[in-house]
């Protein structure tokens, strides 16, 4: 059985930023009660026409030029999101024609916030079972397309992009991929959804008119499961590989509310300068947080081969989970 290991990472976003203070002409609102309740500046919005599987294929082109290799020698791509182009084809197939990965299958995973960690822990068991040898992970979502510009509670706290990365097999002595930890509890679904648009409730005049296309979310709800639900599983992925806090090199947390890293962080223990923040520039961009964290922090030199980083995340679902593994390249 092989080990597997990330080796390349890349993210994109949009051109196009609005800025809090852009969001006060046209709801109610105010930069000062956004940046205390989220510790959100401003977000990326994509232009008309531009959608997910685009956002997805810029982010891919950046990271196989990263890496060195072409399209046709990855053989899977999973497409974690929430807002695919349509509901079929899948993401990953568009993705797949648009970059030219002539020799990969792939697919859509739906799992909100912790879809792109789902995704991961998915391909590194792939690789692991040494069925593939290069699996491309995609977070991308374009948040934008589903939000209400009347409900000022949703409206700020989302924006576009997309992270990728790429889980190959690792060399003998190299820890990649170490744990992960992954959970779900349905009970927390009526908290944070979108009602419309599925086999429930297919689009109507009447589900338009009632909204039910946007997001709906309890956000006093959802914090109060976010902040035990991140930093518990954190410590028990550390605890349970015999890792005490002070190894861990890079932490890169969802991306949801600066109070919900905050207040995790603090219930850790861990030390904030190895916290990886990008919500002030992007705000939540569900299943790309992540890669955008981990890219960041490689382009910026954060993180050194060999280091330990830790992944969480908590999203819809509820769903939330924890990854471990030791920096590559």
């Amino acid at each position: 059985m092989y080990n597997a290991k990330i080796t390349a990472v890349a993210y994109h976003a949009p051109k196009k930023v609005v800025t809090n203070h852009d969001l006060e002409k046209i709801i109610d609102t105010s930069d000062e009660w956004i940046q205390t309740r989220t510790g959100i500046r401003e977000r990326r919005v994509v232009a008309k026409g531009e959608a997910t599987s685009d956002l997805a294929a810029a982010a891919t082109c950046k990271l196989l030029a990263q890496r060195g290799i072409r399209a046709s020698e990855i053989d899977c791509i999973i497409v974690a999101t929430v807002t695919p182009d349509m509901f079929f084809p899948s993401t990953a197939c568009l993705l797949q024609d648009k970059v030219g990965a002539v020799n990969a299958w792939g697919f859509d995973l739906s799992g909100a916030c912790a879809g792109f960690l789902f995704a991961l822990a998915t391909a590194s068991m792939f690789v692991k079972a040494g069925t593939y040898r290069k699996v491309l992970v995609v977070g991308a979502d374009v948040m934008t397309s589903i939000l209400n510009p009347k409900d000022r509670n949703t409206y700020v706290l989302f924006g576009d992009a997309a992270g990728v990365v790429l889980v190959e097999p690792s060399q003998a002595g190299e820890e990649g991929i170490m744990d992960f930890l992954l959970h779900c509890d349905g009970s927390g679904g009526k908290y944070l959804y979108m009602p419309g648009g599925g086999s429930l409730n297919p689009a109507t005049c009447e589900t338009v008119a009632k909204n039910m296309h946007y997001v709906h979310q309890d956000g006093r709800a959802v914090f109060k499961a976010a902040v035990p639900g991140m930093a518990d599983i954190s410590a028990e992925i550390l605890k349970r590989n015999n890792i005490p806090v002070s190894e861990v090199a890079l932490y890169v947390p969802h991306q949801a509310n600066r109070r919900i890293i905050d207040a995790a962080v603090e219930r850790m223990g861990l030390d904030a300068s190895k916290v990886a923040l990008n919500i002030d520039r992007f705000a939540n961009t569900t299943a790309a947080t992540i890669p955008i964290g981990l890219a960041e922090a490689y382009e910026g030199k954060r993180i050194r081969k060999g280091d330990l980083v830790l992944l969480a995340t908590f999203g819809a679902g509820f769903t939330w989970g924890s990854l471990l593994f030791r920096w590559s390249f």
